[in-house]
């Protein structure tokens, strides 16, 4: 550290003094002047700084590296020059001097000037009508203003330094800082219940992302300040557009009750023209009951759902009416009417869409499964606690073991269960037809697409279960897509580029082994980890042969209640028929097996017997006279393999009485790959 020796204790001395002190380089080890009052000597010695009348009792008992000359003597300053040269001590002159005291001038005015800008902007900041809250690129607080305070019930010193969603969960700026890019006028809802609008910004510095920026307004306050604003005037102009073109009959009255506005849609209705209603009092166009409009301008409330008859074919009717208040002073009212057999139709459209919905909905709980195996009893609490989870859900299995009963229980089990269960076939649909039926279109994304767009089966069922069967076979796109519905939570419809929040469980189902797709590079690896997140596995039927005759019951019951038969049981025989093949098709060929056994037998008859099963061995042994006879005929080894394959998919679609699905789940193939296999070999 540099030490120095002021000589001279005037104004330009204390400047120097006042600057050098709080430096942390330089430290002052006296300062001198012949006047004892003087303001720099009085300011040394309040800041405990040894003081002298001669400088040279002081460089005598003060080292010094630097002697500044401020006195403006020009015989101090030859001794001083003197002095300083013969020590090899720097000495800073007067006129050096002088140009520090400038410079020091000049820093002061510079830095009272940033001050006020400083102070200006920081007024402007707090005077501000928006909130504004900004974050550093580590997404922590570092500015919030006073109304964003107001607006969020927070305090700057309480949040600044903190990570943004700690102090508002529902924030996304932190989302800004990710993707870079200006998210305006987004609506929000801050945890205190108060819903703003908010235009989210990333800021820069030199190129470099260095934090983001939200600005937002109260919408209560806009409406507040639009509604302080406006007259009667203003809203019978808004009003006029808005009513002419409405499908609704709609009459508008002034404070005194007479008729200030129709629209063509209430002249349909009631046949009265506006000469009829225009001036005239609110109670022109009732044939029986009350005038709404006069009720309403009395008790300033307003009235919902009453029933009256107007005009001159006495129009049964239902009408709702709203008082139109202008700074708390009522200036008229509003009514809307609507003709009764109207609603009765809606009334009976909103019964058929909530029969369609409820078709939509999971049918089945655990109470449904069939079976006392450990290995059912397994699955099953495994996948009761799955469902009390939000996290997504992988059924694997092989065809026929009810992994779809399985998704239906998982829905009925969960928080979700008075939402939406809708089932997909990823396998039944083209690849197109799959992504717009997901997730949605805009209006004219393709050719056909229903004007206004539409909505995807992931928005329809928001905060509901998607059941996605066969998710094997997704394509690599269909694949890339859904994987940014289970990270994001969010989806893009097709033909648009604002995405749409969504909150759905989603439950995948496979019959395939995705593990070696995986290693074929059929399926996403990334994708399978956030799909195996909660793996349950079903056992197959050989698996737990012991459930047979439970299963058998059931599904006897069953399909005496759809074959109009009383059968009873299964005799001995042919139970052991059953327990001794190894079901490839499972519960669903067991289901299909019984059904053709009790098609077949005698409708008087009460116990299905050995002879009255299939013969369920029939495929293995011709199977293997197939092998042990089989004659290549010089053919290769590709055109045999091609022939084979042919015969077996014929012979399944034979043995399932022409029920394509059936066979593939058969032959342990997806439905797709069966068409495709069938316009090949065809």
């Amino acid at each position: 550290m540099k030490k120095l020796i002021i000589v001279g204790g005037g104004s330009g001395g204390v400047a120097l003094f006042e600057m050098i002190f709080v430096s942390e380089e330089l430290e002052i080890s006296a300062v001198v002047d012949i006047d004892e009052k003087s303001p720099g000597r009085k300011k040394a010695e309040k800041k405990g700084v040894p003081v002298y009348s001669n400088w040279k009792e002081a460089v005598k008992r003060h080292a010094a590296d630097v002697i500044i000359d401020v006195t403006g003597d020009r015989q101090t300053g030859e001794s001083l020059k003197s002095f300083a040269q013969h020590q090899q001590i720097t000495l800073i002159p007067g006129a050096a001097a002088s140009i520090l005291f400038q410079l020091i001038d000049e820093k002061r005015a510079l830095l009272a000037k940033i001050e006020d800008q400083h102070a200006e902007m920081e007024n402007i900041l707090q005077s501000t009508h928006d909130g504004m809250i900004a974050i550093d690129e580590r997404a922590t607080v570092k500015l919030m203003n006073r109304r964003a305070e107001e607006m969020t019930d927070l305090t700057f010193t309480g949040a600044v330094g903190l990570p943004v969603n700690d102090v508002i969960p529902s924030s996304r700026l932190k989302d800004v800082l990710v993707s870079e890019t200006m998210d305006a006028n987004r609506e929000q809802t801050l945890d205190n219940g108060r819903k703003i609008i908010t235009t989210r910004i990333p800021l820069y510095k030199s190129g470099i992302l260095t934090g983001a920026l939200a600005v937002f307004q109260d919408i209560t306050e806009i409406k507040q300040m639009a509604e302080e604003v406006t007259n009667l005037k203003s809203i019978q102009t808004m009003l006029e557009a808005i009513i002419q073109s409405s499908d609704d009959a709609i009459s508008v009255v002034d404070k005194n009750g007479s008729g200030l506005m129709i629209n063509p849609a209430y002249t349909r209705l009631t046949g009265l023209s506006e000469s009829d209603v225009i001036g005239k009092p609110a109670t022109a166009d009732i044939s029986e009951g009350k005038s709404m409009h006069m009720h309403v301008l009395e008790t300033k409330t307003s009235v919902r759902g009453v029933r009256m008859k107007v005009g001159p074919q006495k129009k049964d009717v239902v009408v709702n009416v709203a008082p139109v208040i202008v700074d708390n002073e009522i200036q008229g009212s509003v009514g809307v009417i609507h003709d009764v057999s109207e609603l009765e139709a809606l009334t009976h459209e909103l019964e058929r869409a909530k029969q369609i919905i409820r078709t939509l909905e999971a049918q089945y709980r655990f109470e449904d499964i069939i079976g006392e195996s450990q290995a059912l009893k397994g699955a099953i609490d495994q996948a009761k606690a799955a469902a009390a989870t939000p996290a997504t859900i992988l059924v694997r299995g092989e065809s026929g073991t009810g992994k779809e009963l399985f998704a239906h229980a998982i829905h009925n089990e969960s928080p979700r269960k008075f939402y939406k269960f809708i089932r997909v076939n990823c396998a039944s649909l083209s690849e197109n037809l799959l992504e717009s039926e997901l997730f949605g279109y805009e209006d004219g994304a393709f050719s056909g697409a229903k004007r206004g767009g539409k909505k995807g089966l992931f928005e329809e069922a928001d905060k509901g279960s998607i059941f996605l069967d066969e998710i094997g076979e997704l394509s690599a796109k269909m694949q890339a897509k859904l994987l940014r519905v289970l990270q994001e939570q969010e989806i893009v419809r097709v033909g648009g580029t604002e995405p749409v929040s969504i909150n759905v469980r989603v439950i995948a189902a496979t019959n395939v082994n995705i593990e070696n797709k995986i290693s074929e590079k059929m399926f996403r690896e990334d994708l399978y980890y956030r799909l195996n997140r909660l793996p349950i596995t079903l056992p197959s039927l050989r698996d737990r042969i012991d459930d047979l005759p439970v299963l058998t019951e059931y599904i006897i019951t069953k399909l005496n209640q759809e074959y109009g038969r009383n059968v009873k049981k299964l005799s001995t025989g042919a139970y052991e028929e059953l327990r001794r093949y190894t079901w490839p098709g499972n519960v669903r060929e067991l289901e299909n097996v019984l059904g053709r056994a009790m098609i077949h037998m005698l409708y008087s008859s009460r116990i299905i017997t050995e002879k009255d099963i299939p013969p369920l061995q029939k495929r293995d042994a011709e199977a293997s006279s197939a092998a042990d006879g089989l004659s290549l005929d010089k053919k290769t080894l590709q055109e045999v393999i091609r022939e084979t394959e042919k015969k077996a998919i014929l012979q399944a679609i034979k043995e399932n009485d022409d029920n394509k699905t059936k066979a593939a789940a058969q032959l342990g193939i997806s439905i797709r790959s069966l068409y495709y296999r069938l316009e090949k070999l065809t």
